[in-house]
């Protein structure tokens, strides 16, 4: 398309600004948002809406932009959504980011410069490989760079930009959606589905460049209470039982070898206690629960109270709880309903000169949630690598490429129709 290859992408530009902005989610606050900064970002998004020709974008009470492409066609074409996060993980600082592009990568070890320490190397990061000539945006040692998923909004908002400045080209409704608090499983929580008002989506929010991934894990979030026996330690022989032991039994008989997130890959699912605390009296660990097959997972529950009734066994005067709350399912089970989605996102991708590829995510996405309320919602690459740490780094290239495709995805939803 000659209007693309002329195009000046502004994904970059855009997400070198939007990286600045602190937006960490917070597990333990029971706000929606959970942190109001998170906000900050979405009023300049909106303002940028604005600025690009989409007149309703908003802002709303829970941190949700909504926002509107209007139709070029004639044709009556499903509304198509794409959608990302706005907020960045908890597991790494992403206050004070500063971004650092590293030009014209020929494979050579890229040392983030306020750490030393942190040195990105091929054999650590195989995609690299991929992206000789490229220019690699990373951060600079003690923060996450926050590609995850502020590539994804970038991305998004390029696309926008362009289709509003081509009514030329030939799409239907679009509706884009940026959700808070992805990143702790409640991007969906509040969204409002009716007032969205799309019948298919995308997230953007992937990782290699050309991946179309239509299948995550089903995920529970598994809570231990152990009800220990505390009593003064010089006394306690015979009557204390720890809970803070118990737990820490609990926790060292899980599989080493197998359902752990170090020893799995592929299909395979995983315990994995991601937090722990509490007192003689009482303690608590958390754990989530991941596997592509809801029966396994349910074994994997299975698995964690046998663990536990098996340590209680030797404190006859503790007891313990086991409570185990969904919090997203395998959207395979909805996007094989609905085989055009991937059909249509395959076409988008060749368009762009890049071979597709069909993944399944080791995680989730708002698409999981998505599908299951009525919004069939597959993820497509944002080219983010590395998510979560201090060696996150995203391409220019491969962002442009999905600028690329989001573009192409409307139209082909329009030629189909």
């Amino acid at each position: 398309m000659e209007s693309l290859k002329s195009y000046s992408f502004t994904a970059l530009e855009r997400f070198l600004k939007y990286v600045k902005i602190d937006t960490q989610s917070d597990q333990n606050s029971l706000s929606q948002p959970s942190t109001e900064k998170q906000k900050n970002l979405g009023k300049i998004l909106v303002e940028e809406l604005l600025e690009i020709g989409i007149k309703d974008a908003e802002l709303d009470e829970f941190g949700y932009v909504y926002a509107t492409i209007p139709a070029t066609t004639t044709k009556k074409v499903p509304v198509i959504c794409f959608c990302s996060h706005m907020d960045t993980s908890p597991d790494c600082s992403g206050l004070d980011v500063i971004p650092v592009i590293h030009h014209n990568y020929q494979g050579q070890d890229l040392v983030l410069p306020l750490d030393q320490n942190q040195v990105m190397r091929m054999v650590d990061h195989p995609d690299l490989e991929f992206q000789i000539g490229n220019d690699i945006v990373t951060a600079s040692g003690n923060t996450l760079l926050g590609a995850d998923n502020k590539a994804g909004l970038a991305e998004i908002m390029d696309a926008a930009a362009f289709l509003i400045a081509h009514p030329e080209l030939k799409h239907g409704k679009i509706r884009i959606l940026f959700t808070p608090d992805e990143e702790i499983g409640r991007g969906v929580d509040k969204v409002d589905i009716q007032k969205l008002g799309a019948d298919y989506g995308y997230t953007v929010d992937g990782e290699s460049c050309g991946s179309i991934e239509y299948e995550t894990f089903s995920a529970d979030y598994a809570t231990i209470t152990i009800s220990g026996v505390s009593s003064h330690p010089g006394f306690a022989k015979g009557n204390m039982e720890s809970a803070i032991k118990i737990a820490a039994e609990i926790v060292s008989f899980l599989p080493k070898d197998r359902l752990s997130p170090e020893s799995t890959e592929g299909k395979e699912g995983f315990i994995h206690p991601v937090a722990m605390q509490g007192s003689v009296e009482e303690a608590s660990i958390e754990f989530i629960l991941r596997d592509f097959d809801d029966a396994e997972l349910k074994n994997h529950e299975g698995i964690l109270k046998a663990i536990a009734d098996d340590v209680l066994e030797g404190y006859p005067s503790s007891s313990y709880k086991l409570e185990v709350k969904e919090q997203y399912r395998n959207m395979k089970v909805v996007l094989d309903k609905h085989p055009e989605l991937i059909d249509y996102a395959k076409i988008a991708v060749e368009r762009t000169g890049v071979n597709p590829k069909l993944q399944s995510i080791r995680g989730g996405t708002d698409g999981s949630r998505l599908s299951f309320i009525g919004l069939p919602c597959p993820n497509i690459f944002a080219g983010e690598h590395a998510f979560h740490g201090k060696q996150e780094w995203v391409s220019v290239q491969d962002m442009q490429k999905a600028v690329e495709t989001i573009v192409q995805i409307a139209l082909v939803w329009e030629e189909k129709k």
